[in-house]
């Protein structure tokens, strides 16, 4: 998608607040999750918890491509979220095997597997609140995938990658809030690549009072402030640095292809 990475500190009024010299790995959900062992600790839990939130979709998807009904789907996902929480043990989790997607993915087979008859017996959710699933929501946004065969991997590695970038795009525009530059954002953001261009360069100099090379300006360094954060978005979903970049080119490709 053509976004960049620098380490430095971004001009130009765009905020930067990780910057790359300090390793986000400290503290990064997955890691912590993994460090836990088997999860039990008040700080895994939250962490998993927050992971569970943002990467929800994916696992919706996987379901209904699944062949499940909308109503059955988020019955389901409800249902594997609560027993992934519920049971609190994470044994199967291995730091050898680096990334949260990976994770999630075994867990939701075996799931399916294993438990469907069992979540059929009960009420499918429990009282897991944590997680907003959202039917109307979460089907418009399933009505939007590819409509031929993919198989459920497919879909829920897609929609992965999509949901990684919509979370970058959505704490990048809390960013430009913070500093009242929101409708800035709102136009930058559609000269970014993978935007729908319904304004050009052009436009969005004069509607900004900017000519356009400074608006080029703007732009890179959107871009170089997007692949920071998607840097730092990665991180919390593998075990360790060196997985980052490899896990940005997958999410790419798939997301592209």
């Amino acid at each position: 998608m053509g976004f960049g990475y620098s380490p430095t500190m971004t001009p130009g009024g765009v905020p930067a607040d990780w910057d790359g010299r300090t390793s986000p790995f400290a503290t990064t959900h997955w890691t912590v999750v993994l460090a836990a062992g088997r999860g039990d600790s008040p700080q895994a839990t939250e962490a998993l918890e927050e992971l569970c939130r943002t990467y929800w979709y994916p696992v919706y998807a996987f379901v209904r491509r699944h062949g499940h009904d909308p109503t059955d789907a988020q019955d389901l996902a409800q249902a594997f979220f609560a027993d992934l929480l519920r049971r609190g043990s994470l044994s199967t989790a291995r730091p050898e095997r680096g990334r949260f997607r990976w994770f999630l993915l075994a867990s939701v087979r075996h799931f399916l597997a294993n438990e469907w008859d069992k979540a059929k017996a009960q009420k499918r959710g429990g009282d897991v609140k944590f997680i907003s699933l959202e039917q109307a929501a979460a089907e418009k946004r399933y009505a939007q995938e590819p409509s031929h065969d993919l198989t459920p991997e497919r879909i829920y590695e897609r929609s992965w990658g999509v949901t990684v970038i919509q979370q970058v795009r959505h704490r990048l525009r809390e960013e430009f809030q913070g500093l009242d530059k929101g409708p800035r954002f709102e136009l930058l953001d559609r000269l970014l690549p993978g935007e729908e261009r319904q304004l050009t360069t052009a436009e969005v100099a004069s509607r900004l009072g900017l000519t356009e090379g400074s608006v080029r300006s703007e732009v890179h360094r959107l871009k170089r402030r997007f692949g920071e954060m998607l840097r730092a978005e990665v991180a919390h979903t593998v075990a360790a640095p060196a997985d980052i970049d490899g896990e940005i080119q997958h999410l790419m490709e798939v997301v592209s292809g």
